[in-house]
């Protein structure tokens, strides 16, 4: 019972963490699956755990690869999206919590801004990098809370 509350608020940690961005929030949902799983050690837990794995990482290949290809779609060139990785990452330690996604946005802005030397030009990438940033979040929250789902459903079952 104890280890099933403590893999509970694992789970609710990691998905607060996938919203709030400061935490690995699938990595802790998937290790609030795995407390619960690995101890009992039957059929019922290794699916449970195997499933969610298995949604940690199609949520994290969709995280990227889709709100990427919209970019790109967008005609927001790679340069532009590596200046905004750069300064999201700088964003993320010297801005807590949203730091990250400022740093993002504020990054492609600034690239675009010296690409085109026009502010109105730069407006639409930035809307477009927002856009991305905001899908990102989604396709992560959604695997979170299907990872989630698996959990309770194996909790259910078992």
């Amino acid at each position: 019972m104890l280890l099933t509350v403590a893999s509970g608020l694992l789970v609710v940690v990691g998905l607060v963490g996938v919203v709030v961005a400061v935490l690995p929030g699938l990595v802790l949902v998937l290790a609030g699956v795995a407390l619960w799983a690995v101890p009992r050690g039957d059929a019922v837990g290794w699916w449970v755990l195997g499933i969610a794995a298995a949604l940690l990482v199609l949520g994290t290949v969709a995280k990227y690869l889709l709100p990427g290809r919209a970019l790109k779609e967008a005609g927001v060139p790679n340069r532009t999206l590596l200046a905004g990785g750069v300064l999201g990452i700088v964003g993320f330690f010297v801005v807590p919590v949203v730091g990250l996604f400022l740093g993002f946005v504020l990054g492609v802005y600034l690239a675009e801004l010296a690409r085109s030397t026009d502010r109105g030009a730069a407006w639409p990438s930035t809307r477009h990098a927002l856009r991305a940033v905001g899908w990102s979040i989604v396709i992560e929250l959604a695997a979170g809370l299907l990872m989630a789902a698996t959990w309770v459903g194996g909790l259910v079952v078992g």
